[in-house]
Formats: C-alpha cells, structure tokens, sequence
C-alpha cells in the first residue's frame, strides 16, 4: 500500500521551524499552489490501486501556525482530494511537527463526506518532553503517554481513525534515551492496537546536507541496504505487525487479554506442565483478567499465582489467596505485582533473558534513574485473534484435566 505523502515545497533535508516551509502563508508555502498540488495528484493516481491514501502535508510547524487557519485550509485540502479521488483515504495531520492534535478535542473538523478520514500523529523520543537519560523510566513512560494521549491519541477513544505515521529510534542501540523511550512505545502500540509507520527504511543517503554517503544512524536498514541494521528489533517488533482486535481477522474469537512483554516483543505462554513462559504472541493463550484482579487462564478456571521471591510464576486453581490477584503498579502501569501468600512480600513478574516468568522483588518503581525495570514491564491487552490454546494444563494422570471452573470477569 501507498499513501502520498507533502512534506517539502521547496527541494531539500527536512525540516526546521524556519526553513520557510512550515506552514500556510509561509514564504515557499503559497495554500493555493500547495491546494492545486493536491488536485494534481489525486486525479493522477486516481485509478492506481496500491495508492490507498493522501496526507495533506506532513509535520506542519513554524512561528506561523495557528489553529484557525489550519482549520480553514485542512478542510479545503481535504475536499479538493475527495472531490478528485473518492476512492482514497484522506489524512489530516496536526501541529508542532504533526505533535498534536489536541485542538480536536472539542471541535471536530466538518467536511462533506464521511468514512474516509483518517488522522495522524508522530512520537519519537526526542521530542515527547521525557527525560528519558535523566529520570525514573516508569515516571517517564507514564508521564509521556498522558502527554501523547492528550496530544492525540483521544481521538481513538472518539472513534476517529488515527495512526502513528512515524516513530524511530537510533538502531544502533547506543541511545540510551532512545532505548527506553522504544519499549515504552511498544507497550502503547500493543495496549491500543495502533496502526504505525516506522521512519526510515533506508540505511543511507547519495547524498544529505552535503555529506556523501550519509548513514542513517535511524533507518531499518544497514549502510550498504544489504542487512537488517537492528536484527532484535526486527523481532521485537514482529508481533505488532498484525492486528490483536478488530473486523476481518482470520478465526476470530471472543475478545479476550494477552500478556505482552515489550522489551523482547513476546507474549505470557503457559508451559506443561503448569508453569509459563514467554512466546510467539501468535500462540498466546487467552486470559481473563478479572474485576477481582485475577490472571485465570480461560476455559479452565486456573490462575496465575506466586509461590515465592525467585521461583517461577504458576498456574494453580485456588484463585481466592492473595498470591493470587494481580495489581498493576508503577507510573508505568506496566509492573504486574501480587503479595505472597506466606509473609505478605510483593513480587513482580519478571523474564529473564531466557524466557523463564519468575516472581522477583519489584525493582526500579520510582526514582532511581539509572535501575532498568524493562524485563518486569508487562502490558495486559485486548485481542480477538485466533487462539491455539484454551485446554486444561494442569492434570492429575489418574483422573485427566481438571473439570473448567467458571471466572468472573
């Protein structure tokens, strides 16, 4: 698929607040040449069918922009594209570097067709106003994603359409800031099921801002465009390339939670003979998390539970002990935490780098900026994808699978 895309209207590296591009009015940026470039190209790819969508202009910024006018002349952009090519999606980005969008909240844009409007909105870590080097990562990651959400993500909540049509970190994996900032991008994309475009394919450049052969320290690809530049990221991010809800999915089933664990892109996996692991996502089985904040295992009435500090979490059918509920906690949101059973201590679920789940004291909860919390960061999402699994684990060779027990939900 395709989606054109107005970045530039003058030749050149983008961008900055200044370059005179910015924004309507500005002085290489005439509205009526940028609305005549928009008929142009909407009437050229009309009848080409892999060009599914039109965003109007890309990371509109500048000491010009101002709300109203990008009302009046997104809304004119928009019509011209509908009028030319009714068949493609139209995509209104926002301001500050398509940061935000949080001027729709209380007044939507009014248009004459419905039900091809799409919008969207970038997150990188460099500009997302996180500390990330310098403070706690659960403060931060909970910190930035009220600011995302508030910025542009409500609109979801609105039932609008939107898409995260750039995100990108240094691949190198030098970037500390850029390494934490990623697995919290990756929990958020997996909470909300976001469709994403990751900037950029490439892993060099002819030429860029003078330099010949530029590396792209960002792209996907190696500087010779023969490798994958990040070979873990490339798994990481294997899960979210396929939706976990929505119409249309093969097999799909009653909406049920997954357990997704951002840092290494897998999901909770339940292990024979009781104990879990992590996993393909695409052979997650499906969870219950329950108004009494128990893990249970659907379809069998077990449910995830703590023995002690160290010991691998797992499955048990008396689910009414404390060792039993799970809280989130953390400003993350993403540390899943009971108390043991026998002297009240709270654990943590935690992967180790083989995929084992233990239960480990909670670490780095907050303040500590340099403590690492990833390999306890979990995310407890919706999907509606086809399940391999949903049988009994648990069984006692005399007398086969324990009978299902209802859950509460």
């Amino acid at each position: 698929m395709v989606v054109l895309d107005n970045q530039m209207t003058t030749p050149g590296w983008c961008c900055s607040r200044t370059d005179g591009n910015g924004f309507f009015g500005d002085k290489y940026f005439d509205p009526e040449e940028w609305l005549n470039g928009l008929n142009t190209m909407a009437t050229m790819f009309r009848n080409t069918k892999n060009v599914v969508a039109m965003s109007l202009r890309n990371e509109l910024r500048g000491p010009y922009q101002n709300v109203s006018l990008w009302y009046r002349y997104m809304q004119q952009g928009a019509e011209v594209v509908h009028e030319a090519n009714p068949g493609v999606l139209v995509i209104l980005s926002g301001l500050d570097f398509d940061n935000t969008l949080s001027f729709l909240f209380s007044n939507p844009v009014h248009l004459s067709f419905t039900g091809k409007l799409v919008f969207e909105q970038h997150w990188y870590g460099f500009s997302d106003e996180g500390n990330w080097e310098s403070q706690n990562q659960n403060d931060v990651c909970g910190m930035v994603v009220g600011f995302i959400k508030m910025k542009g993500l409500f609109l979801l909540q609105q039932g609008w359409p939107l898409f995260l049509s750039e995100f990108g970190f240094d691949m190198s994996g030098t970037h500390i800031g850029d390494n934490r900032y990623l697995t919290c991008f990756l929990s958020v994309a997996a909470e909300m099921d976001l469709d994403w475009a990751i900037w950029a394919l490439q892993g060099s450049y002819y030429i860029r801002e003078g330099t010949l052969a530029y590396d792209e320290s960002y792209g996907l690809l190696s500087w010779d465009w023969c490798t994958a530049r990040n070979p873990s990221f490339i798994k990481r991010i294997n899960a979210l390339q396929s939706a976990f809800q929505g119409p249309g999915l093969p097999n799909s089933q009653e909406i049920y939670n997954v357990i997704f664990h951002p840092l290494s892109g897998l999901c909770v996996l339940v292990k024979y003979p009781k104990g879990v692991d992590l996993g393909s996502c695409g052979e997650s089985n499906a969870w219950n998390y329950t108004s009494g904040y128990e893990l249970v295992l659907k379809a069998t009435g077990q449910c995830l539970q703590a023995e002690s500090v160290g010991e691998m979490a797992k499955l048990g059918t008396d689910c009414s002990k404390s060792n039993s509920r799970w809280q989130l906690i953390s400003n993350s949101g993403m540390h899943i935490s009971t108390e043991l059973t026998k002297d009240g201590t709270r654990v943590c679920l935690d992967a180790s780098p083989d995929g084992t789940i233990t239960t480990s004291l909670c670490k780095c909860l907050t303040a500590d900026p340099n403590c690492n919390p990833e390999s306890q960061w979990f995310k407890i999402i919706l999907s509606s994808r086809g399940i391999t699994g949903g049988t009994s684990i648990l069984q006692v060779s005399s007398l086969g699978p324990w009978s299902p027990a209802s859950s509460s939900s």
